[in-house]
């Protein structure tokens, strides 16, 4: 029998998300990125939406470990534009729990000015829950 993985996951509101700074304007720069008029987006497969449940349940792990050690959030080098973007704890979160519910994520202020030693990569995230939770 598989064991049940239970969640930790906290539910985040969009409203916990920044206001979006182009909502209604006609000139928004990502228009140009949204899918064309009269097609929705593609729904995740039910594979998709196990990984991002998996995603939030493992990131409240990660967050209870390290954010009491001064970490704030996880670091990703983004394969687009080749630099790193640096995610809060709560934004990631809300991020993730958004393409959960839309399909897609909203795009987002990146962090001002953001300290890379504050910040880990979700491979040391998993390396240091691993680590942490295997020894007793």
């Amino acid at each position: 029998m598989t064991p049940v993985r239970r969640s930790s996951v906290y539910r985040v509101s969009p409203d916990a998300l920044p206001p979006d700074p182009f909502a209604g304007d006609p000139h928004d720069p990502a228009l140009s990125l949204d899918v064309p008029d009269g097609e929705e987006p593609d729904a995740l497969s039910e594979q998709e939406r196990d990984e991002v449940v998996a995603d939030l349940a493992d990131l409240a792990v990660y967050q209870a470990l390290l954010e009491g050690r001064g970490v704030r959030g996880i670091v990703v080098d983004c394969g687009d534009c080749g630099e790193q973007h640096f995610h809060e704890w709560s934004l990631l979160r809300a991020s993730l729990q958004q393409l959960l519910e839309e399909g897609q994520m909203r795009p987002h202020e990146p962090a001002f000015d953001p300290d890379p030693a504050n910040y880990v990569t979700w491979e040391y995230c998993r390396g240091y829950a691993d680590a942490v939770l295997s020894d007793g």
